[in-house]
């Protein structure tokens, strides 16, 4: 008998309450039925003899698996590429850089022997000098060929080369530099990690090996000369090294011939200048990528100059008709531990143009 409010005969076959009710839990929504592994053959399948009804179908997640097998084969060698990368690749390696070390300075004034050959014009005095055969300008700083060492690729040493000789002729043949008293130039293409002893150099000039402004650059006291012309002869030699596995070295050696005449007296006879210049640079990764340069060692022989006077924050040359002051450099102190000894020379025979 039904329960109270159900028909007499029960609840109808389909309806509410029925028999399916213990099957109302089982649902049978899409990716159900897209799981399923049986598939229905086709009519024209089913037509031959003792075909079964339906046929299995291959499971979805083989597809899967070999898509996933590829993606973890994919990210492995992907992986291991990017460790390679970072092994090999240059500017990577996580190295020690060694400390930027204070540049020293040596500056040589040469004392003529006599009387400072003088003419009317600059090209009378280089054709009669052993500058005749000199290049002119930054021609006479040519880079050497190249070759790639033990830890530095071709293209790194020739940044090298090339930021070397661009620091060369900014603090030689600029005549804002030589003769203006401008430093910028030269400056801009310092290691950060120098700034501060060339900023020093300049502010507080001093014969210590440390601050002589022209240990850095060529600097030509302007209320004494200025350049009779701006053909100035070059001659020297590059030459790039590997200092250790981070550090490349660059040495340079160069001789400097200047035609000056007095400032401000524009028909007052040309005398030649001569400043030869032996510059050591070292150039961490960082410096190559960002194009600046280390000074390490800076050797400078200049003359006509007289002994008698302090050339570490100008050099003051000897012009036409003028000899060497009496007296020598400026005593040393032996008991001073930051003293650099004074030191003088004598231009030898045939260094000054024979007119």
């Amino acid at each position: 008998m039904g329960g109270p409010g159900d028909p007499p005969e029960g609840t109808p076959e389909g309806g509410p309450g029925g028999a399916e009710d213990e099957y109302r839990s089982v649902v049978f929504d899409e990716s159900f039925v897209r799981a399923a592994r049986l598939q229905e053959y086709s009519a024209e399948e089913r037509m031959t003899d003792h075909a079964p009804a339906v046929r299995r179908r291959p499971p979805l997640h083989r597809g899967l698996g070999r898509q996933a097998l590829i993606l973890v084969v994919l990210i492995a060698v992907a992986f291991g590429t990017a460790i390679y990368m970072g092994v090999r690749h240059p500017y990577s390696s996580p190295q020690a850089r060694r400390p930027v070390e204070p540049l020293r300075t040596t500056v040589i004034p040469l004392a003529p022997q006599g009387k400072v050959p003088g003419a009317d014009d600059a090209e009378t005095l280089y054709s009669h000098s052993r500058a005749a055969q000199f290049a002119i300008g930054a021609e006479g700083v040519p880079l050497p060929a190249t070759h790639s060492t033990a830890h530095f690729s071709d293209s790194q040493v020739v940044t090298a080369l090339t930021t070397a000789k661009d620091y060369i002729v900014r603090s030689s043949l600029y005549p804002e530099v030589l003769t203006e008293r401008r430093v910028d130039p030269a400056r801009a293409l310092l290691d950060p990690d120098q700034l501060d002893q060339f900023d020093q150099s300049f502010d507080h000039p001093a014969a210590d090996g440390r601050h002589a402004p022209t240990g850095w650059l060529v600097r030509i006291d302007p209320s004494r000369a200025q350049l009779a012309g701006d053909r100035i002869r070059v001659q020297g030699s590059l030459n790039a090294s590997e200092a250790d596995s981070a550090t490349l070295e660059v040495t340079a050696d160069h001789t400097f011939v200047y035609a000056l005449r007095p400032t401000g007296a524009a028909d007052a006879p040309v005398s030649l200048f001569t400043v030869r210049r032996e510059v050591t640079f070292r150039f961490s990764r960082d410096d190559l990528r960002t194009h600046q340069v280390q000074l390490v060692t800076s050797y400078v022989q200049a003359g006509p100059l007289s002994c008698a006077e302090d050339s570490s924050a100008y050099l003051h040359p000897l012009l036409a008709g003028q000899t060497a002051k009496a007296g020598g450099p400026a005593g040393t102190n032996p008991y001073e531990t930051d003293n650099t000894p004074a030191l003088c020379g004598t231009l030898a025979t045939g260094a000054e143009p024979d007119v």
